[in-house]
């Protein structure tokens, strides 16, 4: 399985720039693009392939390819819908793969793709990319869990404070409660 791609980054950000200030007690617009650089360097440390979080907050869309048709785990959740399942068939030309043949599941370890019953997979050119799923993934801002709306006020106003990354006259990084708030919404795989 290769790393997945983002072929269509979140329209929105789980916490708007005006609570942004208001958590950090700004009123005039003289920080506005510092505070607009660090709300998305703090979204993006919780979000998606690489944020903390192991998961997506916002919708967006992603594509994940595989070498070939088996259970096709997908790597970030929740998934709202699949876009499309294209493959490579045995003569190397892309096809699309019918809706009819798979559907979406979820387990402990996540959702992925599985056939339907009494469906099988097409044969596949072999390549590392195959096999090709492009999904949706995360929800709507309004829908982020609070902890989550929380944590990224806390890292924004920590940033902003806390221009360097320890404390000044001590050799330690500033602990935060941003662990305590994303522990419950971090997927963890089994």
């Amino acid at each position: 399985m290769l790393a997945p791609v983002r072929t269509e980054a979140p329209s929105d950000t789980p916490v708007s720039f005006n609570e942004v200030k208001a958590h950090c007690r700004v009123d005039d617009n003289s920080s506005d693009a510092v505070l607009t650089v660090l709300l998305n360097a703090a979204v993006d440390h919780l979000d998606g392939w690489s944020g903390i979080l192991g998961r997506c907050i916002v919708t967006q869309t992603w594509r994940q390819d595989f070498a070939a048709f088996a259970c096709l785990r997908l790597p970030l959740g929740p998934v709202a819908s699949v876009s499309e399942v294209k493959y490579f068939d045995a003569d190397g030309v892309q096809q699309t793969l019918s809706t009819d043949v798979y559907q979406l599941l979820t387990d402990a370890r996540g959702p992925y793709l599985d056939l339907k019953p009494g469906q099988s997979w097409p044969g596949t050119y072999s390549r590392p990319d195959a096999v090709s799923v492009t999904f949706v993934a995360g929800m709507a801002a309004a829908a982020v869990p609070g902890a989550i709306k929380a944590a990224i006020l806390l890292l924004v106003s920590h940033w902003n404070e806390n221009r360097e990354a320890v404390a000044e006259g001590a050799m330690f990084e500033v602990p935060l409660g941003v662990s305590a708030l994303i522990a419950p919404h971090r997927r963890v795989n089994v």
